[in-house]
């Protein structure tokens, strides 16, 4: 009872948009990984303001809660749980504002790691069964990757071949193959080196290699 008031007390402080309002948005494709300087230091700005007074908050609540939401639904589906969980994100990203330090990426990446740590708690939890959300255009990339041809024939294993490989591995090949991320965010995600996570999302994708050739 003490946390949904904190909670709901955090989400206050900032003027954010009711959770009925926020499901009903039109999901944007713009990509939030890639950003140019003046965006990122307008960012920064407002951040350092939101240390000082969580109202400042808003803005950024506004630019990315569509994505985070996204993120979260493709792993979880289900929505009202997608939602709780993203709501979950902001208070802790909120709360834990002071902590945060800009390392050359946007604020998205610092977002994106809160966002994995809550997912991976909703499945320690049992709350929910993992789901994999691919679309035809990730498949045909993918299968590039696997050097396979045969769209149509292929397309049902592939979807099988994933749901057997650990959530690790699952995790990198989403960040590299389905969302296009570079190196460097799916590191600062992972809060591993950029090297590190080339070396890792190439292991898992020798793992799935060999998962499909079974």
């Amino acid at each position: 009872m003490i946390l949904r008031y904190v909670k709901y007390k955090v989400l206050l402080q900032v003027h954010l948009i009711p959770r009925q309002t926020r499901k009903q948005c039109t999901m944007s494709s713009t990509s939030l990984y890639h950003q140019s300087d003046t965006r990122i230091q307008s960012e920064l700005q407002i951040i350092e303001k939101s240390k000082i007074n969580p109202q400042h908050f808003a803005p950024l609540y506004n630019e990315y809660y569509e994505s985070i939401f996204r993120y979260v639904i493709k792993r979880i589906n289900d929505t009202d749980l997608a939602c709780d969980i993203t709501s979950n994100i902001f208070v802790k990203a909120i709360t834990n504002l002071s902590k945060y330090e800009y390392r050359g990426l946007p604020f998205s990446s610092w977002l994106f790691r809160i966002a994995k740590s809550e997912v991976y708690q909703s499945f320690r939890d049992q709350k929910v069964k993992r789901t994999v959300s691919i679309d035809k255009v990730t498949i045909v990339q993918v299968f590039e990757e696997l050097d396979l041809d045969g769209l149509d024939e292929h397309k049902e294993k592939l979807k099988k071949v994933l749901r057997k490989i650990n959530e690790k591995d699952l995790m990198l090949i989403e960040m590299r193959y389905f969302e296009k991320r570079s190196y460097r965010e799916i590191g600062e995600i992972l809060s591993v080196t950029e090297n590190n996570a080339k070396v890792k999302t190439f292991r898992a994708l020798q793992k799935l290699k060999v998962l499909f050739k079974e």
